[in-house]
């Protein structure tokens, strides 16, 4: 028991300090992500320390849902690969400790880990967010730091536009200032032209206070009366100092953030519950009103107005709608078409709206569905994580942060847009609420589980090798002996028995290469079934007259069994047997694809047999040869 205590101490001690690390390192990605996104909105604003810094301590804590998934993978994959590269897993299991064993101390931590990650989705994420989004919004709105650039035209400033063909740098005086006012309207704009200048703000910074040096200013009076002259009166002033004040909020005023709890990202699982029964009340009330107007419109007739419960049994009448419109004149017909379709319009804007106003608390509805689901989805992510990042890790053996990187951002990615998909069908209604947010984790939960199994069974699921003997079954390339001349031997080969085992192996071959062609018919293919008895028996007959030729001492008979090919029994024949084979010959379209492939494979069995025949004469050659020695 203490040894077990002592191996989940380490393996926490392996684990926690790279989880530490990789968090910090993922939440900074995403943080310079979220910098890079809303970077127009904070550049030239003139924002104080302060505010940003609690802008982005608001923003680490919003990004901690995409930091803390990201994170366990990568450090679950990295522990574990380190300890299969340095071989201590391998040390672990020689010992006798299973793999689900060795991850026990890890997963209690992340089953932690993921509580935690609930609570805080639940209870600080709601916060974290109308924070968030109520100091981005105040921050969009605040205006820009007034920074006039040289020999452009700039109109931050609300009804100017100011240009300066110079700038001072120490001083910060303005060279050449012209000015368009169009403040008061565009018709009486006026225009300042001066020889220097300087900007300043006042010191509740409310206003913008212009001083221009040695200028002129232009300005038309349009009358409000038409005249029948052409010329319009203006304005020519000249000046030596000249001061204009202009209204520029350059604070930084906070909005309340009233409006954003309100929404569905500023609440928590019971307030999202109780917003979601009122909405669904207020939807089934909606639709039902409309129903009952829709009915008292168009086919219901009120016996009393104030009495709006008892409907009159409607009178049904079969009316001529022709014969009553060819008995109108012209004139009538006109106003009743007019009407009619004066009547339609007005009942078509009125579904449109009430269409519109179902669809918008509908839309209210789904988001806050898919709020409600988000609360638990972090969770899960977390453990599904870390039973796709440990196993992987112990699979791979491969630590530190190349390989392991590579994988999880992939991974990571892939969960990423999968989980971005099923949001956005379930906010827009194309899927249900839990089935769009609760994709990415189904898909991830059966690799997870698949990636578990494989580790625990120790599967080659990452190695090259199996996947290219994987390759070469099915492309058809043959595989070769490997026959070495043993130093010491039991029974020593009968050679005129085994070379009387040649010519019936000689004549079995030649009797199967005639008697099956590389093209056989569909149906019989699916009516065959499984077993090719033929060639198992050819193939048996091989490899018995190869396993006791294998104890010669003679170095040519051992080489030349490496010529025999190892004959393919399966790859050419049905793939069940009987009446099913049959029936799926019959029913399913990829029973065609494989019959081709069969046939495929058909023809590297007939050529390796081929190549089988030729080595079996050579190797008579080689038994006769070595009789005759013996003999001698």
């Amino acid at each position: 028991m203490f040894r077990i205590k002592r191996l989940y101490t380490f393996i926490l001690q392996t684990f926690l300090p790279i989880f530490a690390m990789v968090f910090g390192i993922c939440l900074f990605i995403v943080l310079l992500q979220f910098l890079w996104r809303y970077i127009e909105d904070l550049v030239g604003k003139g924002i104080d320390g302060l505010v940003l810094g609690e802008m982005f301590f608001y923003a680490a804590l919003t990004l901690v849902p995409m930091a803390l998934p990201l994170a366990i993978l990568l450090a679950s994959l990295m522990t574990f690969g380190n300890l299969g590269e340095r071989l201590e897993l391998l040390a672990m299991k020689a010992a006798g400790v299973s793999l689900l064993r060795i991850m026990r101390p890890l997963i209690v931590v992340v089953a932690f880990i993921s509580v935690g990650a609930f609570f805080f989705q639940n209870n600080v994420m709601p916060v974290s967010q109308v924070k968030l989004y109520t100091l981005l919004l105040s921050i969009r709105q605040k205006s820009p730091e007034v920074e006039i650039p040289v020999r452009a035209f700039y109109n931050e400033i609300p009804g100017y536009n100011v240009y300066v063909r110079g700038k001072d740098p120490e001083s910060g005086l303005l060279k050449d200032v012209m000015i368009y006012d169009y403040s008061g309207s565009f018709d009486n704009a006026s225009v300042i032209v001066a020889d220097s200048g300087k900007l300043s703000t006042t010191a509740d910074k409310r206003m913008l206070v212009l001083d221009l040096y040695d200028g002129e200013s232009f300005k038309n009076f349009k009358s409000q009366q038409p005249t029948k002259t052409k010329a319009s009166p203006y304005q020519r002033e000249t000046f030596k100092t000249k001061e204009i004040l202009i209204e520029f909020d350059a604070n930084f005023s906070r909005m309340d953030d009233s409006f954003m709890a309100g929404q569905n990202i500023g609440k928590n699982l019971g307030e999202l519950q109780h917003s979601l029964d009122s909405m669904n009340v207020r939807l089934d009330s909606i639709r039902d009103i409309n129903a009952q107007s829709i009915i008292a419109s168009t086919l219901s007739q009120y016996k009393n107005s104030k009495d709006t419960s008892s409907v009159a049994k409607p009178v049904v009448t079969v009316i001529d709608f022709d014969s009553i419109y060819t008995a109108q004149n012209k004139p009538q017909r006109k106003d009743l078409i007019n009407r009619s379709r004066s009547l339609a319009d007005a009942n078509k804007a009125d579904y449109y709206f009430k269409a519109n106003v179902i669809a918008d608390e509908s839309q209210r509805i789904r988001r806050h569905l898919t709020e409600w689901h988000r609360k638990f989805t972090l969770s899960f992510a977390c453990l599904i994580f870390f039973f796709i990042g440990a196993p992987l890790g112990a699979i791979i053996r491969k630590g530190g942060l190349g390989t392991p990187v590579v994988l999880s951002v992939i991974l990571y990615i892939f969960y990423y847009i999968i989980d971005n998909i099923g949001f956005k069908m379930a906010r827009d209604g194309v899927w249900i609420a839990w089935g769009g947010m609760w994709l990415s984790s189904f898909v991830l939960f059966s690799l997870g589980i698949f990636l578990t199994y494989k580790a625990v069974n120790d599967s080659t699921l990452l190695s090259i090798d199996a996947y290219a003997g994987f390759l070469k079954k099915i492309f058809g390339k043959r595989t070769t002996r490997n026959i070495t001349k043993k130093e010491i031997v039991m029974e020593h080969p009968n050679y005129p028995s085994l070379l009387t085992q040649c010519e019936v192996l000689k004549d079995d071959i030649t009797n199967y290469i005639k008697t099956n062609s590389t093209y056989f018919n569909y149906f019989g293919f699916w009516k065959n079934g499984r077993k090719d008895r033929p060639l198992i028996h050819i193939s048996k007959e091989m490899e018995h007259m190869i396993n006791k030729l294998s104890n010669s001492d003679n170095s040519l008979i051992i080489a030349k069994l490496m010529d025999f090919p190892s004959v393919r029994l399966y790859s050419h024949t049905s793939p069940l047997s009987g009446k099913i084979s049959f029936i799926i010959g019959f029913i399913f379209p990829l029973a065609i694809p494989y019959y081709l492939y069969a046939m495929y494979q058909k023809r590297l069995v007939i050529s390796d047999l081929k190549m089988s025949l030729k080595a079996d004469e050579e190797l008579q050659d080689l038994l006769q040869n070595e009789i005759k020695e013996q003999k001698a």
